[in-house]
């Protein structure tokens, strides 16, 4: 295992990232002003269409003490984000996707902090920051705090945040865990899977005693690109990679039974009914012909697992409202996303 001589180490999984990677890159060694406790693990995800290979390379020659370029078969995102993990030295870990990029300002902010933190032996399990959605096609921006949710300037608990709403979860941007805690969530990311982030952001929830919240906008990333995962198209022609990760967050945990922090279940139990939605969705919306049944038999197996969760996943206002039956209620289902989305600005 590796030591914790940084305070940080920032993971970049890189897949034919060439184009992007070093403004993610200097993002974080400018930000940071290239502090050495700031360590850098930039992931080379089989990369085989570009020259991202010999670019992390690079990096790694021109700042060996900061940064560490690790090359893997091509695995996905999730592989890529524990293969950062498994090779950190820092304290304190937080993924950056390569066409993402750090605010300074807002870095510096967190660095001092986390060196507080280190000084005083404290140990903070989770860091929550603000993230920023910059909208490609109308140029807008869309920035996502907890200023109403979570106490400020302060180590809490679960038990002290208040309601969140449905543009305001805790993605992955928002956070930066403690290594260690991190690790002992042994997450198990399913390889060549898109939406993974949502096990990043729930399974180790349990495992954090202490949070933290810092007001800063720490994380920027552009969003309404034709490619990218949560573009409508792209996210339909994926719906079994929401499958896939709507049943490792199921068999996680029994929400009802082994969260005993009524205010981390109810939150729990709220995401994980939201991902459930969204295979509901999006099944509705896919070309695939067995997409349904495929949805049945996961509703399925959520009853057999777990009856209450179930109860609660497809019988709640959200699991209604998704899971309307027949023709009218499919158009009705996909009419509410629709305006959803709008409001929301998630894809």
């Amino acid at each position: 295992m590796a030591s914790t001589s940084k305070t940080i180490t920032f993971g970049i999984p890189c897949y034919n990232s060439a184009e992007y990677m070093d403004k993610c890159i200097l993002s974080i060694l400018e930000g940071s002003s290239y502090a050495d406790d700031v360590q850098i693990v930039i992931v080379d995800d089989g990369s085989a269409k570009d020259d991202t290979p010999a670019k992390a390379d690079e990096w790694q020659a021109r700042y060996p003490e900061l940064i560490k370029a690790v090359h893997q078969q091509n695995g996905g995102h999730g592989v890529a984000v524990m293969k950062a993990v498994a090779n950190a030295d820092g304290a304190y870990f937080k993924n950056i996707d390569s066409d993402d990029w750090a605010d300074a300002e807002a870095l510096q902010a967190l660095l001092a902090q986390l060196r507080r933190f280190i000084s005083m032996d404290e140990k903070v399990d989770l860091v929550i920051t603000n993230y920023v959605y910059e909208h490609v096609e109308d140029n807008t921006r869309n920035v996502v705090d907890y200023r109403h949710v979570l106490p400020r300037n302060k180590v809490f608990d679960w038990s002290q945040i208040g309601h969140f709403k449905m543009s305001q979860y805790l993605l992955m941007h928002a956070l930066t865990y403690r290594t260690e805690t991190l690790r002992a969530a042994n997450l198990q990311m399913p390889p060549h899977t898109f939406y993974v982030d949502n096990i990043y952001a729930y399974v180790p929830f349990p495992l954090c005693h202490s949070i933290y919240y810092l007001d800063v906008d720490l994380y920027r990333y552009y969003i309404g690109r034709e490619d990218q995962s949560v573009n409508e198209k792209v996210l339909t022609s994926r719906v079994d990679h929401y499958w896939r990760v709507a049943r490792v967050m199921m068999q996680a945990y029994h929400v009802y039974d082994d969260i005993t922090c009524a205010k981390l279940r109810s939150y729990m139990m709220n995401y994980f009914t939201i991902i459930m939605a969204i295979c509901s969705v999006f099944s509705k919306l896919s070309d695939r012909e067995d997409a349904m049944d495929e949805l049945q038999k996961l509703w399925d197996e959520l009853k057999a697992y777990d009856p209450r969760m179930y109860r609660r996943a497809k019988h709640g206002v959200v699991g209604l409202a998704t899971n309307l039956p027949g023709k009218v209620g499919e158009k009705i289902t996909i009419g509410g996303y629709r305006v959803a989305q709008k409001v929301v600005k998630f894809n």
